[in-house]
């Protein structure tokens, strides 16, 4: 195939990719009665769909909920992720292997088995409807402790030998060589764990019932379910709690896709 050709392949695999959110887009600003019979291009732009969505449900508590639960885990997973991490990579210990399997077995089991034993610990807690309910569950990953662990390996060990004939200790070489090395590997974490966070819909519906600590995904299926029928109003809504990530996603697109091809991941 020329390069016009993958080119040509390339765009239109793209516009297919594109054309749900490009209709998404525009049935946010079109009437209600031209969703379904008007054209693709709305013959009247209603602005006001945002407004009329954000002031029908507390849109900005959900925002602030979910972005102070996503930025919580995302930090706790890569702080229990490196240090596990640079315990399986570097540290001697008895069952090191043993214990790696099991943290990796962790990842064979599906979420749903876990949702009724973490929702009786949560509630045997009282954490319902409260913030540690919707972090503490997720704040360590086995998927991030095999993924910094193999860099960690990766690493050259000589590093670390000329670290401690320096004076420092395993905590600084991790601290100020190790995780600046493998930034990369890092910042993808990262931003794998809080899309997790941020799209999370299952445990969150679980283990809240009240505005106060629900999160966007949970206010907009239930902002959907009472006005279905006025589909530019849930377009306009979904609009709201995608753009956040869509514009976090623009102004970092290079640094994720740096992220995502040193540290290997496909998707």
């Amino acid at each position: 195939m020329t390069r016009f050709g993958q080119e040509a392949l390339s765009l239109a695999v793209t516009l297919i990719f594109l054309m749900p959110l490009v209709w998404m887009l525009l049935a946010a600003f079109k009437p209600q009665q031209e969703v379904y019979i008007g054209g693709f291009w709305p013959s009247a732009w209603q602005w006001h769909n945002l407004a009329d969505a954000w002031n029908s449900a507390p849109f900005g508590r959900y925002l602030l909920n979910s972005l102070l639960i996503s930025l919580t885990t995302t930090a706790a997973v890569l702080l229990s992720s490196a240090l596990a991490a640079y315990a399986f990579a570097r540290m001697r210990f008895p069952l090191k292997a043993l214990l790696f399997a099991v943290a990796l077995g962790t990842l064979m089991i599906p979420g749903d088995v876990l949702l009724i034993p973490n929702f009786i610990t949560v509630r045997q807690f009282g954490w319902l409807n409260s913030y540690p309910a919707l972090i503490v569950p997720f704040t360590a990953s086995a998927f991030g402790v095999f993924l910094l662990r193999q860099a960690f390996r990766q690493t050259p060990v000589e590093l670390e030998e000329a670290a401690r004939l320096d004076g420092a200790t395993p905590a600084q070489y991790l601290w100020r060589i190790l995780l600046p090395i493998n930034a990369p590997v890092l910042s993808a974490l990262g931003i794998l764990t809080f899309l997790s966070s941020w799209n999370a819909l299952v445990w969150p519906l679980v283990v809240t019932s009240r505005d106060d600590f629900r999160t966007v995904q949970v206010g907009l299926a239930s902002f959907s379910s009472l006005e279905g029928s006025n589909l530019p109003l849930v377009m306009a809504a979904t609009l709201i709690v995608i753009a956040p990530v869509m514009i976090a996603y623009a102004l970092a697109q290079k640094w994720f896709i740096e992220s995502a091809a040193a540290s290997g991941l496909k998707g």
